[in-house]
């Protein structure tokens, strides 16, 4: 029985942050130190540690970070006047609020709220527009990254047949766009999809990105299929407790051809993506007249 080769999101990244922290000083060479801002509301135990995550990975690639942690009852005009600061202050490069925001707030307002040129994350609908264009200022991490780990396993997706289970604007309908700029053939799936299993038995190029853990299983995947988990799911402590993806691992490996992990698959390389747009948004800044 065949197993899937590995696709590690830990050594890609590693890769990419070296270039990364060598882009980052010869910008402090030039005087400019790249800066990425993260806005936290609330105590979400899985926010808390995404934050920590990617100031910790700013740090180490030698940028800049702030850190604005406020209250779950926070005024949302405390936030928007945050922001409006960050947008201001030249010496600051990306800005990113951690989602999910509490209750009181208008996610999507906030969003907006940032700068369109500090909108790393690519949440903006100005961004969003500009990907959809095929000219995008910045690209939502996480497909990036994506992107990024079938590029360096030179996985072909001019005219693959590619599906993808989930239509969120963070993963789905983005990932969908920059397959399709490499001539992919897409569908996307989600849970009003009949037969599921028909769709993503065809596909070359398989994106689980629905949060429901272990939902792909290895009677769904075609032999020889490149398989992208991005799901993140914590088992409940009577299946011990684990993280896990989307596709039940140990049965996709044997008919995948490639496939990531979880953890240590696309999770790292959605931090590394958001540092690759901070230092791009520091380096504008340097190159405009």
């Amino acid at each position: 029985m065949n197993t899937a080769r590995i696709l590690d999101g830990n050594a890609l990244s590693a890769s990419i942050r070296a270039n990364l922290a060598e882009r980052a000083a010869a910008l402090r060479s030039r005087g400019v130190n790249p800066c990425l801002a993260v806005i936290l509301v609330g105590e979400d135990p899985a926010s808390s540690v995404y934050v920590r995550n990617k100031v910790n990975a700013c740090e180490k690639a030698g940028l800049l970070s702030l850190r604005d942690v406020y209250p779950a009852d926070t005024d949302p005009a405390v936030v928007f006047a945050r922001i409006a600061e960050l947008n201001a202050d030249p010496t600051v490069h990306g800005i990113l609020v951690q989602l999910p925001l509490p209750n009181q707030f208008d996610s999507d307002a906030v969003l907006e709220a940032i700068a369109p040129v500090k909108d790393v994350d690519g949440f903006h609908a100005e961004n969003v527009g500009a990907l959809m264009q095929g000219k995008p200022r910045f690209i939502s991490c996480t497909p990036y990254g994506v992107m990024e780990m079938l590029k360096s396993e030179k996985v072909a997706m001019k005219g693959a047949e590619v599906v993808i289970v989930g239509r969120s604007n963070i993963v789905g309908k983005p990932m969908a766009m920059l397959l399709l700029q490499q001539s992919a053939t897409v569908t996307i799936c989600h849970s009003q999809t009949r037969d599921l299993k028909a769709h993503t038995l065809r596909a070359d190029i398989l994106v689980a990105a629905v949060g429901k853990a272990r939902m792909i299983t290895g009677d769904m995947i075609k032999p020889g299929a490149t398989v992208i988990d991005v799901g993140i799911n914590r088992l409940p402590p009577e299946q011990g407790g684990k993280l896990c993806g989307d596709v039940d691992f140990e049965s996709a490996k044997n008919v995948a051809g490639l496939i990531t992990p979880v953890p240590g698959g696309v999770g790292p390389m959605t931090i590394t993506m958001l540092l690759a747009n901070t230092i791009e948004a520091a380096e504008r800044t340097v190159e405009a007249p």
